[in-house]
């Protein structure tokens, strides 16, 4: 049980990284932003921000923090992954560009770009029953979608066609759409209560 001040860990190699800290440090979390392996042995939780997938894959080697990544979702690290996030996330990518890999960790088939580009961003109420009223306001830019997803994977939000747009898996938590842009801090409480329960 986590009984200090949660130490968030945001993986700041690009993409929506001091949107993420700044929510986090208004719910009165220890931000520390993650470049290098070591940095993650000073976290209890490590936030994956959207972004572009195949640019954060290639830094992330780059910096030698793919395997340290991967090993610390193995050892049971908590993990929130938002867009980008839920795609570097994913065991499998419906259609990855070349050469392209992932984390992994969640057993989930997911596919890139699933709603066409940026022009095709949307915004949307979107129903979690996990979190309860009022509706989450979803903004969806370039966003994935699960396509598929294994027996322990819980899904925790699906748009009205049925496609699912956030799943959890133990510790590990993915939304396809960016509560950190649109004013929405409920994913991110529950990302802290899975830190405090560790």
């Amino acid at each position: 049980m986590v009984t200090h001040r949660p130490r968030v860990g945001i993986l700041a190699l690009q993409g929506d990284v001091r949107e993420h800290a700044r929510v986090f440090a208004q719910m009165d979390a220890d931000v520390h932003l993650v470049r290098r392996p070591e940095d993650l042995a000073v976290v209890d939780g490590l936030v994956i921000p959207g972004g572009e997938s195949s640019v954060i894959d290639k830094l992330a080697r780059a910096f030698g923090m793919r395997e340290s990544i991967r090993a610390a979702i193995a050892g049971g690290l908590p993990v929130y992954g938002t867009c980008a996030g839920m795609i570097l996330l994913a065991d499998r990518l419906e259609n990855p560009i070349a050469g392209q890999q992932t984390f992994g960790g969640l057993d989930v088939t997911v596919r890139r770009n699933a709603f066409g580009g940026q022009v095709d961003s949307f915004e949307v109420a979107l129903e979690v029953p996990v979190l309860g009223a009022p509706p989450v306001h979803a903004a969806f830019i370039r966003a994935p979608v699960v396509e598929e997803h294994g027996r322990g994977v819980e899904p925790l939000a699906a748009l009205d066609d049925g496609r699912i747009v956030a799943v959890r898996q133990g510790p590990i938590l993915a939304t396809a759409f960016h509560p950190e842009v649109s004013g929405e801090t409920r994913f991110h409480a529950l990302f802290l209560d899975a830190l405090r329960a560790r």
